[in-house]
């Protein structure tokens, strides 16, 4: 377990894709930070309008359109500045983007420059000395995809704050993440009702979500990469292949390749490896992803995000 310090000097900008990964997150970190004197940020990603199933079941319909979409993400919206008042956090701390929800990667996709713009204006404005935001490995894809834009923002930006990374979904292995963040008296239970203040998700979801608030906030430092760098993590199927795609992000730009076409060898042992063009200097932070190309209800990564 490593200690996290916080004081009157810290500055906290959580970024969350959504309403409730503030709560889930950092509910208890946000508490400590305002106990030390310290400031608060939200930057809040998307309004969560694209959450069909809780809204089919709480709204009695079957077909969401936009006016629909529209008004569920404005209720999650007020859903956020209640549960930041359990937190101690003024709604003036909220700053949010307004984009659709589950679309952040095509905001890499599509205007990599504009988003990185966007989130680098949070930064200016507020300063902040302390970053959080959602995992690389998470297998939401908003929530990777977060993780992608912040650390390529935060890219030759001085002084540069620590940036921490906490997990929602898809954690498979809690050691990875070795910054624990213990509840002191009453914050525990304020952390909960911040929580219950997001009703729209906790009537499907309220027990796996009252369990993961129960546990303690686990954080990890962003990811570093290792001894051989252009080595890719997967062994996609050969029956898959000619659905995939590999996504490769810079702060430069973003390529979406068909992984027939992407440059990419093969090693003797069966993985795969980045071939990146002779002679070009490979610029840092880069961030590959694995991804079907056909729709699916199943909304999580398979493979997801990958740091060169």
């Amino acid at each position: 377990m490593q200690p996290l310090s916080v004081s009157t000097q810290t500055r906290l900008l959580v970024v969350a894709p959504h309403p409730d990964d503030e709560t889930l997150g950092c509910g208890l970190l946000i508490q400590q930070v305002l106990a030390a004197g310290g400031a608060i940020r939200l930057l809040l990603l998307t309004d969560g309008d694209n959450n069909p199933w809780p809204q089919r079941y709480i709204e009695r319909r079957l077909r969401i359109d936009d006016t629909a979409r529209l008004r569920w993400g404005a209720r999650r919206r007020s859903e956020v500045t209640r549960a930041m008042a359990h937190l101690g956090v003024p709604a003036s701390a909220l700053q949010a983007l307004g984009w659709r929800d589950m679309e952040i990667t095509h905001h890499l996709l599509d205007d990599v420059p504009g988003a990185i713009a966007a989130m680098r204006t949070v930064w200016q404005e507020f300063q902040p000395t302390l970053v959080c935001c959602p995992a690389l490995g998470d297998s939401h894809p908003d929530h990777g995809a977060a993780h992608v834009l912040c650390r390529l923002a935060l890219t030759g930006v001085t002084p540069s704050p620590m940036l921490l990374a906490y997990p929602v979904h898809g954690v498979t292995d809690p050691s990875a993440y070795p910054i624990l963040i213990e509840a002191a008296p009453g914050q525990q239970q304020r952390k909960l009702q911040a929580l219950a203040e997001h009703k729209t998700q906790m009537t499907l979801s309220g027990g796996r979500m009252r369990r993961f608030a129960l546990s303690p906030e686990r954080y990890m430092h962003s990811e570093t990469v290792t001894s051989d760098p252009l080595r890719l993590p997967w062994q996609p199927p050969s029956v898959l292949r000619r659905w995939l795609r590999l996504l490769v992000a810079s702060s430069d730009s973003v390529q979406d390749w068909r992984w027939s076409e992407a440059p990419v060898v093969r090693d003797p042992d069966g993985m795969y490896r980045w071939q990146w063009p002779p002679g070009l200097s490979i610029p840092a932070p880069v961030f590959v992803k694995l991804y079907l190309d056909w729709p699916s209800p199943w909304i999580f990564d398979h493979w997801g995000w990958h740091a060169l």
